[in-house]
């Protein structure tokens, strides 16, 4: 796959996702936004890890925190830790039915809240009410099919012949 057919896909789906996070939404579906950022990260980091990492968590980690007013740093620091535990797990990742990859990525999305409360709670800062809680199971949900959507824009369209 050439990066210049695939070029222009990492990053538009990265403005997609904090868009999507910027999008208002109604006080009752507010806790339900699943966390668009981490979604996309992990597909780009299990399904091209010479382009994705570590590094790039951070920094749009660090773009969200700007963009959202956010503590600065703790998106960074949540997109690092997703990205570091879907990196050591890559391998196994790639190969499970998307739906155990969804079930994976629901334990992740799960672990970014608890990592979010223990930063608030050393922080003392507010932490997030329970409903917000059910975001995680949100986004378990909308994995196959940002993954089956993500996997037809980067590979394209396969000619029938």
């Amino acid at each position: 796959m050439s990066r210049a057919r695939t070029g222009w896909l990492m990053p538009l789906s990265f403005i997609v996702a904090l868009l999507l996070g910027l999008l208002p939404l109604p006080d009752l579906l507010q806790p339900l936004r699943p966390y668009w950022l981490a979604l996309v990260l992990a597909y780009w980091v299990i399904e091209a890890p010479d382009n994705a990492g570590l590094g790039l968590a951070v920094i749009v980690g660090l773009v969200a925190d700007l963009m959202f007013g956010t503590l600065l740093g703790e998106q960074a620091l949540r997109l690092l830790i997703m990205a570091f535990i879907v990196q050591r797990f890559r391998a196994r990742l790639r190969f499970f039915p998307v739906s155990q990859q969804a079930l994976a990525i629901g334990g992740l999305l799960l672990n970014d809240r608890i990592v979010t409360t223990v930063v608030h709670l050393a922080l003392g800062e507010p932490t997030l009410p329970w409903p917000y809680w059910w975001a995680p199971v949100l986004g378990m949900l909308f994995w196959p099919p940002l993954f089956v959507l993500m996997d037809a824009l980067r590979l394209g369209r396969r000619k029938r012949g």
